[in-house]
């Protein structure tokens, strides 16, 4: 396998390297691992075969940090079906750029590896193996108060477009990053409570954008700009 980042876990060396349909049995055994030691299952939307498959078939782009011969890592980037639910109607994404768009799916880490900043590591290697010739625009959704997630994505410059309710009835912040500009200036701001999504769609419906989350008396504020 090509390695395409190297590195060390402590004392313990790992590589990264991109995933192919052959490594789908390590990838599922590893997704159960992790699932069922979440202490809130709800913030995890597990794939499916089918899912894991399309991806692995040349519809996105999936990475993978191996210790030895061990899969301990694994991060996917999803070319989505264009379809009525696309984010790219969230995120105000012309729909003839709607093929120009990529999912941030999944990212599962082994709870033997926990603490190390892998996830971290794995997002930069797959946001810097996108073909910027091929893709202008990541997105995503997360749950409220997923707390490591939503950092996640802030700390990759994505930013929240839309907090409505997806996948029938789960409440998802939406999250985007155009790859081909820079980071817009802001000249308004307004921090409101993660919990009060009344006010925050009113704020994503006047043109502002969620930036960032900061933790303040026990509880979760998002920074809101235009």
């Amino acid at each position: 396998m090509d390695r395409i980042y190297e590195g060390m876990l402590g004392e313990t060396p790992f590589y990264v390297t991109k995933l192919q349909l052959q490594h789908l049995p390590a990838i599922e055994k590893l997704q159960q691992e992790v699932y069922e030691t979440l202490p809130d299952q709800s913030i995890l939307q597990p794939l499916t075969t089918e899912e894991f498959e399309y991806i692995l078939q040349g519809n996105g782009l999936m990475i993978g940090a191996y210790v030895e011969h061990e899969l301990i890592g694994f991060r996917a980037l999803l070319n989505p079906p264009i379809d009525n639910d696309h984010l790219g109607y969230d995120c105000g994404i012309p729909e003839d750029q709607f093929h120009r768009v990529l999912y941030q799916e999944i990212s599962n880490v082994s709870p033997h590896y926990r603490g190390y900043g892998l996830q971290k590591i794995l997002a930069t290697v797959v946001m810097n193996a996108i073909d910027l010739d091929c893709y202008d625009y990541v997105c995503s959704t997360v749950k409220p108060y997923n707390i490591p997630s939503l950092k996640d994505k802030f700390s990759q410059g994505l930013v929240i477009k839309g907090l409505k309710i997806k996948y029938v009835d789960k409440l998802r912040y939406i999250f985007y990053k155009d790859l081909q500009q820079g980071q817009p200036v802001y000249t308004e701001k307004q921090a409101v409570l993660m919990g009060d999504t009344a006010m925050q769609q009113q704020l994503l419906k006047a043109g502002y954008t969620g930036t960032a989350m900061y933790e303040e008396q026990n509880d979760w504020f998002v920074l809101y700009e235009k």
